[in-house]
């Protein structure tokens, strides 16, 4: 009889707590540790894409996220002054028809409770602080800080982040990159806003730069938003977010559609969040530790993907792990599950950081060009919401059986 991993998750946000009910569910014990006293998403919403939502209704949370997030009618382009409609693409069901599974968006609060009542209190661990890793003879320790003392384990998942206490440990240095960029969030009521147009469509507002991205997260028409601007030209903070002088927003789209400016005041301003992305690592194990999530491939917001790779990272990796014949087989799951992931996350990260130019063009030939565009975006990006982890795991695995191992290179 195969014996199952013992592994250590550090991080109990949306890729840790995914990534253990996965494990749970194929039989495999995960015990999670997080720093914080309590669990308490930062940031307002997340969006969750069929690649992501076809996975969550494995776990049985279908009907729970149903019931608490909302589904988008429209996917809108629009220009930052007059508001005129640049390209529109049907969401709700044309979607699901489309990629297998909806679109949602989803309070961040709401979601990490879903997730941490799905999971429950036995193996959770609240205030423990990961103080460094040590590898063993065929396992790691966790060493903490603070929290429950050490443990060994057979594997360690860091799942803590974009300024991740594991990935310090798998590789040094710092590979975050700041984007030039940082957001303002909020959530505010649909009714202080009433120059809007579409209030149930997910919309980018686009100008020279900046943008706004918006969408309803609720069935009583909250909005939330995420306003990104040029600047600072260094981010000189101690930490990803920083606190930004009274009226700073607002300011930021004087002269925009007077829906944005009711937008960005509809909500008290939030502190200014650095928008980093991450270069890409050149491997993302040392020993039995391994990486999940932002911790191993951080990027910029503007496909809303970085939840939705965690969660397609969290699926593989249980998935790799279920498949080990047992201890001797561990670092060749750790391997497997890298080789499955790195190409795919790569790509989207690249996407994203050239999207972030494109939203910010001055109005002009460049932006003219990008507009036209834009009447293609489901068949230009419809790669990312089709993508099918089990698809393309058993089609990689033949590959590899047969010897063409093409999926074993970056490209």
């Amino acid at each position: 009889m195969t014996t199952a991993p013992r592994v250590a998750i550090v991080g109990a946000g949306i890729g840790g707590l995914t990534l253990g009910l996965f494990l749970r569910q194929r039989g495999i014990d995960a015990e999670i540790f997080e720093q914080a006293e309590e669990l308490k998403e930062t940031g307002a919403a997340v969006a969750l894409s069929a690649n992501a939502t076809r996975l969550l209704d494995e776990l049985g949370l279908g009907a729970a996220l149903g019931e608490s997030s909302a589904v988008p009618t429209e996917l809108v382009y629009r220009h930052w002054r007059d508001g005129h409609r640049v390209a529109a693409h049907p969401v709700g069901s044309a979607y699901r028809e489309r990629y297998g599974g909806a679109y949602r968006g989803v309070h961040r609060a709401v979601f990490q409770t879903l997730l941490s009542t799905a999971w429950g209190q036995e193996g959770l661990h609240l205030g423990a602080r990961v103080r460094g890793l040590a590898e063993e003879r065929d396992g790691m320790r966790l060493e903490l800080a603070e929290g429950p003392g050490e443990g060994r384990f057979d594997l360690v998942v860091g799942a803590d982040g974009v300024h991740s206490a594991v990935r310090r440990w798998v590789h040094a240095g710092e590979p975050a990159a700041y984007s030039g960029t940082s957001g303002f969030r909020g959530l505010v009521p649909a009714e202080r806003v009433p120059s809007l147009p579409d209030p149930g469509a997910i919309q980018f507002w686009m100008g020279p730069g900046a943008h706004v991205l918006h969408y309803p997260i609720d069935r009583q028409g909250t909005i939330n938003f995420l306003a990104v601007v040029r600047g600072p030209a260094r981010w000189t903070a101690g930490s990803w977010r920083a606190e930004a002088a009274p009226g700073e927003l607002a300011a930021a789209f004087d002269g925009w559609h007077p829906a944005m400016a009711e937008m960005v005041t509809g909500a008290p301003q939030s502190d200014r969040w650095a928008l980093f992305g991450q270069d890409p690592l050149r491997s993302w194990t040392r020993g039995r530790a391994v990486l999940l999530g932002d911790a191993a491939h951080a990027m910029l917001p503007h496909h809303g993907q970085g939840a939705n790779q965690t969660i397609e990272d969290a699926a593989t990796l249980a998935d790799c792990l279920a498949e080990a014949g047992g201890p001797g087989d561990y670092d060749s799951a750790l391997s497997r599950y890298e080789r499955l992931r790195r190409v795919r996350t790569r790509q989207v990260q690249r996407s994203s950081w050239v999207t972030s130019d494109l939203l910010h063009l001055p109005d002009g030939p460049a932006a003219e060009r990008r507009d036209r565009k834009l009447a293609t975006v489901p068949e230009d990006f419809g790669w990312i919401h089709a993508y099918d982890v089990r698809a393309v795991r058993d089609v990689r695995h033949a590959e590899m059986a047969t010897g063409a191992g093409r999926f074993g290179r970056d490209g």
